[in-house]
């Protein structure tokens, strides 16, 4: 069988592909410049950003598979929080609003073709008490995650409704992932 390269280091990404009995035989993160582009809009930026994060990883004769995960709140891009005071900015901008969850997945198959798809999930948000707030900080769950959060942890607890994709929130949309990979003659 071709291999599979995934061009991502995310644990979550790899135990969404096992959900669907598929383990890669490399993982090969890809370092790309993840800057938004001026004016760059949300669902432009995160399905540039699996493509190019596959064309950065890809070699003739495998099938390689790539994906972003970006939160937007409107036109605005929040930030993979890394510090706590990121992951409290992010919260204050999701409390008690919906937002959008937009999770790219691309792969690129072993004679080059390239097929792509975009999870767009709506997250609603309870409004969060300041102590709420504090709690989810100090457990240190929302660093290194797309707006601040990571909905199959204990921010679960937080989300009143979710329409969508609930991996693709995780941040490997299944379903969209196995159909782009068969669609290319991957065999699942």
């Amino acid at each position: 069988m071709t291999k599979l390269i995934l061009a991502s280091a995310s644990p979550r990404r790899r135990q969404l592909l096992s959900q669907i009995g598929i383990t890669p035989d490399e993982v090969c993160p890809a370092d790309i410049d993840e800057t938004p582009h001026a004016n760059e809009l949300p669902r432009a930026y995160a399905e540039r950003l699996g493509v190019e994060k596959a064309r950065a990883i890809h070699q003739p004769g495998q099938y390689t598979l790539a994906g972003d995960t970006v939160v937007a709140l409107g036109r605005r891009i929040l930030p993979k929080a890394e510090t706590d005071a990121e992951v409290r900015d992010c919260l204050q901008l999701v409390t008690g609003r919906s937002h959008r969850v937009l999770t790219s997945g691309c792969v690129i198959g072993p004679d080059g073709q390239l097929a792509k798809r975009l999870s767009d999930t709506r997250v609603s948000v309870k409004r969060l008490s300041n102590a709420e707030m504090d709690a989810y900080i100090a457990n240190e769950e929302g660093l290194g995650k797309a707006g601040g959060y990571a909905i199959q942890g204990l921010f679960g607890a937080h989300i009143k409704q979710i329409s969508g994709s609930y991996t693709g929130v995780m941040g490997l949309p299944v379903y969209e992932t196995a159909q782009l990979l068969s669609g290319l003659g991957y065999r699942l």
